[in-house]
C-alpha cells in the first residue's frame, strides 16, 4: 500500500482535518493549497498518491489534472469533491485520474480506492516492461490485443512463457505466428539463449536432417554452423519449426526422439550429445486432420497438442485494426520521411470490413503503400487499393462508418451536458471546460438538439 500522500485542498479546516485523518491511518501525508505550491512538493516529496480537489480556485480543472498526471507519472491521482460537485468532479477524473472521492474524506474507502489504483498502478507497469522485452526482441513487428481472441491468446503466451513444454502454434498465413513465438521465446527464462528459425516447406528430407543435425556433405555451406547443426546450435534455447505439416516423415521421427531424449547426433560425429532446447512449431495447417491422412506422425502431434495456441486471424479480431492501422503509419510515416499523421474516417472503416485473406502481412502492405501514395498528412479512400474498396459492400461501410460515428456523437453530447450541468449552463464556463470555443459549442448544441 503506497503510504506517501500529497494533498492539495484550498480550504485550510478541510485541509487540516483530512491531514489529521490520514496520519491517524498512518500515511505519510504533505498539504498544499494551490497548485504552484503543490508543483513544488511533487519534487521535493515524489508522491506515491496525489489527492486533490477538483475545483482549486484559480486554475482550469482539466488542465490541472493534465499536469499533475504529466508531473508525477508513476502517482496514483485522486480527485475530491462535495456531494453537490461530485458528478462534475468524476467528468473531470475521466481526463487522467484513477478516481473521484466525496468529501469529506472516508479513510475506509480510501484505502479501498488506493488498494484498487495501486492493483491498477502495478498492471500498467508490468504490461511497460511487457511492452518493453517484447519491442527488444521483435523490434517493430506490433503485438496489439484490444480484441477478446487476442487477449486470450497473450495469456496463453504468458502461459507458455513459463512452461517447458513444446509449443503449437496454428493459424492463418501472414496472422503473426513467427512474432508470437519470438514473443514467447523473449518472456522465457531462455531469453538470452539463441532462438533458431527452421523453415521446413518444400524441402527434401535429406536437406532439412542436414541442416538439423549437421552433415556437411548435404549443407549448403561448408561451415561449422553446417556441420554442427541447428539443433546444437539452439542449445539452451528455442528452435522454431515453421510450417511444421511440412516436415518428411523421417524428420518427423528424428524430432521426436530429440524431444524425448535431449540428445543429438550429427551424422559426422562418433556419439552423440546432449542438448536442452525447446520446440516451438507452426502450421496453417489442420495437424489432427493431417494424422488422420497419415502424413504426420500422432506421437509427435501429442508432443505439441497440450501446448497448442490458436493465433486468430484478423478478421477475428477487427477491433484490433484501428490500433494496427496507426502503428503502421507512424512507423512507414518515418520510414518514408512523409508527414502522414491519420486516416479518414471512411477509408478506416474500408478496413475494418474487409475480409483480409492475407491477415496482419497484408494490412501492413497496404498501409505502406498508402503512405507512400497520399499528397496529405491523412490516408484517404483515395489513398486505398482499389480491390479493397471494391471488396468492401457499401451496406458493411456505411454501418461502421455509421457506428463510428454514433459513438463519436453519443460521446460529444454526454460530454457537452455534463459540462453545461457542472456549470450551471453557463455555456462560455462550459465551453472553457471542453476547450472549445464558445461559438463551436453553440453549433453542437443547435446541431444535437441540447437544451439547458
Amino acid at each position: 500500500m503506497p503510504d506517501r500522500i500529497l494533498l492539495i485542498d484550498p480550504d485550510p479546516a478541510e485541509r487540516n482535518r483530512q491531514l489529521v485523518a490520514l496520519a491517524e491511518a498512518g500515511f505519510d501525508a504533505e498539504a498544499a493549497a494551490a497548485a504552484e505550491g503543490a508543483f513544488r512538493a511533487i519534487e521535493i516529496l515524489v508522491p506515491d498518491v496525489i489527492i486533490c480537489d477538483a475545483f482549486l480556485p484559480g486554475t482550469d480543472d482539466l488542465e490541472l489534472v493534465w499536469q499533475l498526471a504529466r508531473r508525477a507519472p508513476e502517482a496514483i491521482l485522486l480527485v475530491t469533491a462535495s456531494a453537490n460537485d461530485l458528478e462534475a468532479a468524476t467528468a473531470i477524473a475521466l481526463r487522467g485520474a484513477e478516481d473521484c472521492l466525496e468529501k469529506p474524506l472516508d479513510i475506509g474507502t480510501l484505502r479501498l480506492k488506493l488498494r484498487n489504483a495501486t492493483e491498477r498502478a502495478s498492471l500498467r507497469r508490468q504490461n511497460r516492461l511487457l511492452r518493453w522485452e517484447i519491442a527488444q526482441a521483435i523490434g517493430e513487428r506490433p503485438i496489439v490485443a484490444a480484441s477478446s481472441a487476442m487477449i486470450r491468446l497473450l495469456k496463453g503466451v504468458e502461459r507458455a512463457a513459463s512452461g517447458r513444454s513444446s509449443v503449437l502454434l496454428t493459424g492463418e498465413l501472414g496472422t503473426g505466428k513467427e512474432v508470437i513465438a519470438r514473443v514467447i521465446h523473449s518472456l522465457s527464462s531462455r531469453r538470452n539463449h539463441p532462438f533458431v528459425v527452421v523453415e521446413c516447406a518444400k524441402r527434401p528430407a535429406e536437406e532439412i536432417s542436414a541442416e538439423l543435425f549437421g552433415d556437411t556433405t548435404h549443407g549448403p555451406v561448408s561451415d561449422e554452423r553446417t556441420y554442427r547443426g541447428l539443433l546444437l546450435d539452439a542449445d539452451r534455447g528455442i528452435l522454431f519449426l515453421d510450417e511444421v505439416a511440412a516436415l518428411p516423415p523421417s524428420v518427423q521421427d528424428q524430432i521426436l526422439r530429440v524431444i524425448i531424449e535431449q540428445q543429438v547426433q550429427p551424422k559426422s560425429a562418433a556419439k552423440s550429445r546432449s542438448v536442452d532446447l525447446r520446440i516451438i512449431a507452426a502450421t496453417t495447417h489442420d495437424l489432427e486432420s493431417e494424422v488422420a491422412k497419415g502424413r504426420f506422425r500422432e506421437s509427435l502431434h501429442q508432443q505439441f497438442e497440450s501446448g497448442r495456441l490458436v493465433v486468430p486471424s484478423l478478421r477475428d479480431r477487427r477491433e484490433d485494426i484501428p490500433l494496427l492501422v496507426d502503428h503502421f503509419i507512424d512507423y512507414y510515416q518515418r520510414q518514408i520521411a512523409k508527414p502522414v499523421r491519420t486516416i479518414a474516417d471512411d477509408a478506416l472503416a474500408v478496413l475494418v470490413a474487409h475480409h483480409w485473406d492475407g491477415n496482419i502481412r497484408e494490412l501492413e502492405n497496404v498501409i505502406e503503400m498508402a503512405v507512400m501514395l497520399t499528397t496529405g498528412d491523412r490516408i484517404s479512400l483515395q489513398d486505398l487499393p482499389s480491390h479493397i474498396v471494391c471488396a468492401t459492400s457499401p451496406g458493411e461501410s456505411s454501418r461502421l462508418d455509421l457506428s463510428l460515428r454514433r459513438a463519436r456523437r453519443t460521446f460529444e453530447m454526454d460530454l457537452i451536458r455534463r459540462a453545461l450541468r457542472a456549470t450551471s449552463g453557463n455555456r462560455t464556463h462550459a465551453a472553457k471546460r471542453l476547450e472549445i470555443s464558445h461559438r463551436a459549442l453553440l453549433y453542437k448544441i443547435k446541431e444535437y438538439g441540447i437544451s439547458d
